[in-house]
């Protein structure tokens, strides 16, 4: 169970208690690398998964039949202390304070996450219901409160604003050690061409902490991150985010 405490007015406070519908399967199992925005990395998979409950199955009767969704979750797995109203978006180099509210930061009063993603079907596997997405920004486990239908007449504001959080101008390139590339090659689970797309997207991305992103690296620094069942090693230069070492990591 979920217990959030909800102020409408200074003068009234109530308790809303919210439990889980469902939980996400991701191919992000710790938060590092995690893109900091959903459909940044298209090819970022993610399984929801509902117990297959008749009730369950009747809820989502129709749902295929849209091409998005929105995802609303709970962040999980945060190390935040307390709640501060003013936070430093990476977007902003990490060094310029703007308020929570007018920001995605996970550090929230409320640690409630919204996404839209892409929706590819719906599966039955294993006693278990799975809407199956990708474009996601989640950790692996993350509890579902809800979904909606993404509806592009209302949901798609062509005149919207975004302020200082405009598109990314400038993506890593990417590139792989011979080490790195033997490995690739033999992914069985969830295959190379799968696995070289998710990590190349993620990696263009920079994952880098917001004072980091931009530069180019120390000599001989290394960053780590995993995706999917692999632990993924690189470094930084002249731009260029080179994958040096690639290792399978037991789940």
């Amino acid at each position: 169970m979920l217990g959030l405490v909800f102020a409408p007015c200074c003068l009234m406070v109530a308790e809303v208690t919210f439990s889980p519908i469902a939980y996400i399967q991701s191919c992000y199992p710790e938060r590092f690398g995690i893109p900091r925005q959903a459909g940044l990395v298209a090819s970022a998979y993610a399984d929801i998964v509902f117990e297959a409950t008749e009730e369950n199955k009747l809820a989502l009767r129709g749902i295929e039949e849209f091409s998005h969704v929105w995802v609303i979750f709970v962040f999980h797995g945060q190390s935040y202390g307390d709640f501060k109203p003013l936070v430093r978006p990476p977007r902003l180099g990490g060094n310029k304070s703007v308020g929570v509210y007018a920001t995605r930061s996970p550090n929230r009063p409320n640690a409630i996450g919204m996404s839209a993603v892409k929706l590819f079907g719906v599966i039955e596997k294993k006693r278990t219901l799975r809407l199956q997405v990708q474009g996601g920004d989640f950790l692996d486990g993350t509890p579902v409160i809800d979904i909606k239908p993404y509806v592009p007449y209302a949901d798609a504001i062509e005149s919207a604003q975004a302020a200082w959080a405009v598109e990314q101008s400038s993506l890593l390139s990417v590139s792989w050690s011979d080490e790195a590339e033997a490995v690739l090659i033999d992914c069985v689970e969830p295959g190379a061409k799968k696995l070289r797309c998710l990590i190349e997207e993620t990696l263009a991305q920079d994952p880098r902490p917001g004072y980091e992103r931009g530069k180019d690296g120390r000599e001989g620094q290394r960053w780590h991150m995993q995706v999917s069942n692999y632990s993924v090693f690189w470094t930084v230069e002249k731009g260029v985010a080179k994958v040096i070492k690639l290792a399978w990591v037991e789940r």
